[in-house]
């Protein structure tokens, strides 16, 4: 197993969007299907956020400054997942909203990860040696440990975002 913090991702990504290809082939009847998936998607971005939140953008951010407008913007698109994510969280296959929310995070999610792959990770993996980003990967392993599996509330949310941005 690879511990390049990129490769790592990348492997989160590849995850993330079977699950979204899975909920994309699923009927209009089946929710226990959609429910199940919905909430492996959930616990799949909230750790994968947690992850990137906590370590991957503070430590970019710190050793590639000049790409601290795509952090701050995928920031913002983690939140606005979030945000998605935490109604889901709430809601079952049934609600009415229920696939048109899923759609929405899932147009959302992609967006943010075609992004992250063809803008900034490039950079970052020609800014930054094979050894750095292996060190970041350990980290990411390290703390992919204790992340949460489950919707962070917005007050944990606010202080990830303002560590990133101190």
């Amino acid at each position: 197993m690879s511990t390049d913090a990129i490769v790592l991702l990348k492997d989160d990504h590849k995850e993330i969007r079977r699950l979204f290809r899975e909920f994309g082939k699923a009927g209009p009847d089946a929710k226990k299907e959609k429910q199940r998936l919905v909430d492996q998607i959930i616990k799949a971005l909230t750790v994968h956020t947690y992850l990137e939140n906590e370590c991957m953008y503070p430590r970019v951010r710190e050793l590639v400054p000049e790409i601290t407008d795509d952090i701050l913007e995928s920031l913002e698109e983690h939140h606005v997942a979030d945000l998605l994510v935490m109604e889901l969280a709430t809601m079952n296959a049934g609600d009415e909203r229920f696939d048109a929310k899923t759609t929405v995070l899932i147009e959302n999610v992609t967006h943010h990860i075609e992004e992250e792959e063809d803008e900034w990770f490039p950079k970052v993996r020609e800014r930054l040696g094979r050894k750095q980003l292996q060190e970041i990967g350990a980290e990411l392993l390290e703390l992919r440990k204790k992340a949460p599996t489950s919707p962070v509330q917005p007050s944990a949310l606010k202080k990830a975002v303002d560590a990133v941005l101190s």
